[in-house]
């Protein structure tokens, strides 16, 4: 079993900073990716970024610029900075780890972002 779970969520202005971090734990052999999606009330959940083993980043369109996936390989741990914070990014943050061929979700952080 995997387990995934977020943090860092929470109520903040509009143009402020927030830190998620999500930490895969369990039966985990080799992550080959792990990444942060998002759905907002009323909305389909949307791809926000990821960071592939190899190094590699995407990222959303809508945060390009804005935030900053990182991984802590070691430690199981991906992270998303989010600076220049919009009311539009207020969503549920979910977290996505593909391990062994197969795919975790954890529960969720919520942020809301104030104008």
């Amino acid at each position: 079993q995997v387990q995934v779970v977020e943090s860092g969520g929470g109520l903040v202005q509009a143009g402020g900073s927030l830190r998620l971090s999500c930490a895969a734990s369990g039966s985990i052999f080799s992550i080959t990716a792990m990444a942060w999606y998002r759905q907002a009330n009323g909305k389909q959940r949307e791809f926000v970024a990821n960071k592939g083993s190899d190094g590699t980043t995407y990222y959303a369109d809508s945060v390009k610029g804005r935030f900053t996936v990182s991984r802590e390989s070691a430690k199981n741990t991906v992270y998303l900075q989010m600076s220049s914070l919009k009311p539009e990014d207020s969503a549920v943050y979910y977290c996505n780890v593909v391990a062994d061929h197969d795919s975790y979700w954890g529960q969720g952080t919520q942020v809301t972002v104030s104008s």
